[in-house]
């Protein structure tokens, strides 16, 4: 029997989005609290209250749910907008002051690292088993590294770095600083929350801005 809802409809497309985001919601938890090998499809379909084979359908294999998650969890909904075009990531790159533009910066990537870091975690442990993964998290932390040396050029382009600044080894340093890789090691190691992460990003961030290099060149 017929629904009597099209599937051009926009009642349909809701529902399309309301079972996407129960099952990346179920998914995002089972991950993070079971780890990746020991969440199956089953579990999440279970977890988000709809068929095994919605999910199958929807995602196809564990790995690319993993990965769509992240990608969520990353940007912070499932709007088509990339995290480059993020209203905080613009402002990081454009705002009139650096402290205006690092502040919008620790700001956004606390919240990022709230959301994706423990879904991070999950993927690491599967990068060796999982080709999907693992090119996935090459490609984001090579990402992560593009976006962060686009910003600092942006401070260095627009006057806002002390006139003796390296800016090459500033974006040597600060890109692996902001990998979730690196967010996740200083929770473990330094029991950082995501307020003292956003602290230690601005102050680091501003020290490297406008101190001068002690390197020889």
């Amino acid at each position: 029997m017929s629904s009597g809802v099209k599937k051009s409809s926009p009642l349909w497309d809701a529902r399309k989005a309301e079972t996407e985001r129960k099952i990346l919601d179920a998914a995002r938890r089972l991950f993070i609290a079971d780890g990746y090998a020991a969440t199956s499809l089953a579990a999440v379909a279970e977890a988000a209250e709809v068929g095994s084979r919605t999910v199958y359908l929807r995602f196809g294999s564990k790995a690319e749910l993993l990965k769509r998650a992240i990608d969520v969890a990353i940007v912070g909904d499932t709007e088509d907008i990339d995290l480059a075009h993020r209203d905080w990531h613009i402002l990081a790159g454009t705002a009139p002051t650096l402290h205006e533009r690092v502040t919008a910066y620790a700001g956004g990537a606390r919240q990022l690292m709230e959301r994706a870091a423990p879904l991070i975690a999950a993927a690491v442990a599967a990068e060796a088993s999982e080709p999907l993964i693992a090119a996935a998290a090459e490609a984001g932390r090579a990402a992560t590294q593009q976006h962060i040396a686009d910003i600092w050029q942006r401070f260095h382009t627009d006057g806002l770095l002390h006139p003796e600044a390296d800016l090459d080894w500033i974006v040597a340093t600060v890109g692996p600083l902001g990998q979730a890789d690196t967010y996740n090691l200083m929770v473990r190691t330094l029991g950082l929350d995501p307020a003292g992460y956003e602290q230690w990003l601005y102050g680091t961030w501003m020290r490297l801005a406008t101190t001068p290099s002690t390197l020889p060149r």
